[in-house]
């Protein structure tokens, strides 16, 4: 049995792909995952399954899909993945609520870090299936704009990470 956290995309978010949590764990119990709970209102999710990250992502965004009529991207990881991620924060030494990860299913481009548009000063660094950006003005006011070809991700904050790693350990 492999724990796994999936990060939903898009999920709760202005309204859109609205999902209550406790709904979101029955999907996830109907595909045989177990120990399953969730964690705020945006799409969190650990649970326990004997099928591999990609079996997971793929059984998730397809029950998902049919059951919000639109596409759910979902981004898995382990709790030691999420250790390394946590590990190897470049900005580690900011604001945990103003650095963000975005998750990502693969590898960020080679060249992200020279096609990113960063009006407010943000500073971005690639990592292995993540991107992290440092935000001074926070999240909410950045005009940010990453490159197209990252492929579909969904952003926490590290202070949210730290949550899910803990709570992946409970």
């Amino acid at each position: 049995m492999q724990k796994y956290i999936a990060l939903l995309r898009g999920i709760n978010v202005g309204g859109s792909g609205v999902i209550a949590m406790k709904d979101l764990a029955e999907i996830c119990t109907g595909l045989g995952c177990q120990s399953v709970r969730t964690y705020i209102q945006s799409g969190n999710v650990l649970f326990e399954s004997r099928l591999s990250e990609s079996a997971v992502r793929s059984k998730l965004e397809k029950a998902l899909t049919g059951r919000l009529g639109k596409q759910v991207d979902v981004m898995v990881r382990t709790p030691e993945e999420l250790r390394a991620v946590l590990k190897d924060n470049p900005f580690s030494e900011k604001e945990p609520a103003r650095t963000g990860v975005v998750f990502l299913n693969s590898a960020p481009p080679k060249d992200l870090v020279k096609r990113v548009l960063a009006p407010g000063g943000e500073q971005v660094m690639p990592g292995k299936r993540e991107i992290y950006i440092y935000y001074p003005d926070g999240m909410g006011q950045s005009k940010l704009k990453l490159p197209t070809d990252t492929g579909p991700g969904t952003t926490r904050n590290v202070n949210t990470v730290s949550k899910l790693l803990a709570l992946s350990q409970a």
